[in-house]
């Protein structure tokens, strides 16, 4: 896979993600826990975002992010405007780390140990491609489930 394609997957899921939160009709929504689902859309993009500075930025473009993410989950009621105005920093950060990459610094090993072996750049970055598509998943359903059950209780 090459980094152009990467950028591509990266930026079309963040943009979902972005949609995603437009569609909640009330904002407040968005950081709704009830019944089974234990992560709010807000808490879930949290750690999009998280995981992507620290995985991305901080490690490949040399951002020199730092994490905190415990904060990712318990932190609430940050506005939807702040949330999309994050994603689209995440967009740029993405785009600015990988662009200058070579093909053949997709092939070296990634620097530093995030699974129980070494693994290339390019597997790390499908890797994280793959967590986003999994939680914007969750997130459409979180959104779809909360806003079903809030219209059926009125």
């Amino acid at each position: 896979m090459t980094k152009d394609e990467l950028i591509t997957l990266f930026e079309r899921d963040l943009n979902k993600v972005i949609t995603e939160l437009k569609l909640y009709k009330n904002e407040s929504h968005i950081w709704r826990v009830e019944k089974n689902i234990s992560n709010s859309a807000g808490n879930l993009t949290l750690h999009i975002i998280g995981n992507l500075h620290t995985f991305i930025g901080k490690e490949i473009g040399k951002t020199n992010y730092i994490r905190n993410r415990e904060l990712e989950f318990t932190q609430q009621n940050v506005s939807r405007q702040n949330l999309i105005r994050s994603i689209i920093e995440t967009i740029e950060m993405i785009k600015a780390s990988l662009f200058p990459m070579s093909d053949e610094a997709l092939k070296k090993e990634y620097p530093i140990l995030k699974f129980s072996k070494i693994v290339s750049t390019e597997f790390l970055l499908v890797h994280l491609a793959t967590h986003l598509a999994y939680h914007l998943g969750q997130i459409n359903y979180h959104r779809r489930r909360i806003e079903n059950s809030n219209e059926n209780s009125i």
